[in-house]
């Protein structure tokens, strides 16, 4: 069994390991970009924490990265519970 590389394509195995469970068609996409694990790892690190990582001075993710991190986005469930209510757009005006 051959050692990860942060400079080896990611590969199927790669992306169940990091992600879990994903349907063949995204685990397709992220293989595509032929993106590196450090980059997968990367990605994942954005869409885990955004915000610390901008506020240590790091520019938004780009290239194959930021591929990665539309793709990932896919996956999240949506969730617009943010505890702030619902935007007043919203909310009838009865």
């Amino acid at each position: 069994m051959a050692s990860l590389s942060g400079s080896q394509r990611i590969t199927r195995d790669d992306v169940i390991k990091a992600i879990g469970s994903a349907d063949d068609v995204t685990i397709a996409q992220l293989i595509a970009t032929g993106a590196t694990v450090d980059e997968l790892a990367e990605a994942q690190a954005w869409m885990a924490n955004d915000e610390p990582l901008m506020n240590s001075g790091r520019p938004l993710a780009t290239g194959r990265v930021r591929e990665l991190v539309d793709i990932l986005a896919e996956l999240e469930p949506e969730d617009d519970d943010d505890g702030r209510g619902a935007p007043a757009s919203s909310i009838s005006q009865e």
